[in-house]
């Protein structure tokens, strides 16, 4: 199989740039839930493609890396209980109508506003990152909790938080898990059961997202080879990772970067 030419218009270093990036939001895909997002921000801060092909071309890339990571999850037993599987599942329904809904938003938000709304996006995740990680719940949640649980969230509240994380990742071509996981683990549900249910809903959101940009043209599939494979290769990384080595500490550097990039991001807009 023939990899397709990367776009001239990109530097042989940004190119570089964009798959150290890839490779470290796959690692943090699969890790600790946030890690797509640093895909976006390297495309939109990067490259000069419009912020409608950054969002479908970073969203083409999630459909992979959810499949990946929901196969590496079913693997070590995270989805093999039912309550899981019916949490995944109402993630999955709300996240495709969020997704739906943020494709349709992009297209009437202009790139200044777009480059606001990844910057306060930023930040908000930051925020979420840090209580998550200052609640310290990472070593407590998978001795304490039973097998079964679905936290304090249950299914009609995982579609509200699919609906909510959807329209985000639709919009912004964020990808799911870097809200999803901190939203749920707040809610009760445990660590590795929050990332392992983020990357199922990650299948069907940026799975309808990515349909709908690839219809408006929006999706360089060059791009979208060059940053998806050391992506993939991370995804499998951060799985290893996500099962070996405490995350909180990983956490609190993963929220600090979020934070100063969201206000750059944002006012270099």
């Amino acid at each position: 199989m023939t990899v397709p030419p990367a776009p001239p218009s990109v530097p042989l270093a940004v190119l570089a740039a964009l798959v150290v990036v890839a490779f470290g939001a796959g690692v943090g895909i699969t890790a600790v839930g946030p890690g797509g997002v640093f895909l976006t921000v390297a495309l939109y801060a990067f490259t000069a493609v419009p912020t409608a092909t950054v969002a479908g071309t970073a969203t083409t890339t999630f459909v992979f890396t959810g499949l990946l990571g929901t196969a590496s999850y079913v693997r070590s037993g995270e989805l093999a209980d039912r309550g899981r599987l019916r949490l995944a599942a109402a993630l999955s329904l709300g996240g495709v109508a969020g997704a739906l809904l943020g494709v349709e938003l992009n297209a009437v938000v202009s790139e200044r506003a777009f480059g606001a709304l990844l910057g306060a996006f930023l930040v908000v995740a930051a925020a979420l990152v840090w209580r998550q990680a200052a609640e310290r719940r990472e070593a407590d949640d998978e001795d304490t909790q039973p097998a079964s649980t679905e936290g304090r969230i249950g299914a009609v509240g995982g579609a509200a938080v699919g609906l909510f994380v959807g329209t985000a990742g639709g919009l912004l071509g964020v990808g799911g898990p870097v809200l999803a996981v901190p939203i749920l683990v707040t809610g009760g549900v445990p660590m590795l059961a929050a990332v392992a249910a983020a990357q199922v809903q990650s299948v069907f959101v940026s799975g309808f997202a990515a349909t709908g940009y690839f219809a408006r043209g929006a999706v360089s599939l060059p791009l979208a080879v060059l940053v998806g494979v050391p992506e993939l290769l991370g995804v499998l990384v951060g799985w290893r990772v996500a099962h070996r080595v405490p995350s909180a500490r990983l956490k609190r550097v993963l929220a600090a970067v979020l934070a100063v990039l969201g206000p750059y991001v944002a006012l270099t807009a």
